[in-house]
């Protein structure tokens, strides 16, 4: 577990640099890194779709939810980033049902094959 950490960091950290952390996109003033960076603990979540996401990842996306739109977890969990880290998008985005939250846009599309949350 400490070594995926590691490596999930360094992919992050690596990415920041080569592609800058402006936020100017969907999450508003905050980058698609920050917030990525505070969902490492979905990460399991994001690849099985049967790991119950843990306590830590359903309160960090909640406050994504509450902070900005539908988009920005689209764009977080669609990212060249999460890919790099292995996560199955399709599997990703189910997590704010897995999770139950109530303040979830249901039935949102998500780009890619419309994927819905």
């Amino acid at each position: 577990m400490r070594t995926m950490f590691i490596a999930i960091s360094y992919l992050l950290f690596s990415n920041a640099i080569l592609l800058g952390v402006s936020g100017d996109g969907p999450c508003g003033n905050t980058s698609i890194f920050s917030l990525a960076w505070g969902l490492t603990s979905c990460v399991d979540a994001a690849k099985n779709p049967s790991a119950k996401p843990p306590r830590s990842c359903c309160t960090k996306t909640a406050d994504i939810f509450s902070k900005t739109s539908a988009g920005c977890i689209c764009s977080i969990f669609l990212s060249p980033l999460a890919k790099q880290v292995g996560i199955k998008p399709a599997v990703a985005i189910t997590i704010p049902k897995r999770c139950g939250l109530k303040k979830r846009p249901v039935g949102y599309k998500c780009g890619r094959k419309n994927t819905t949350l």
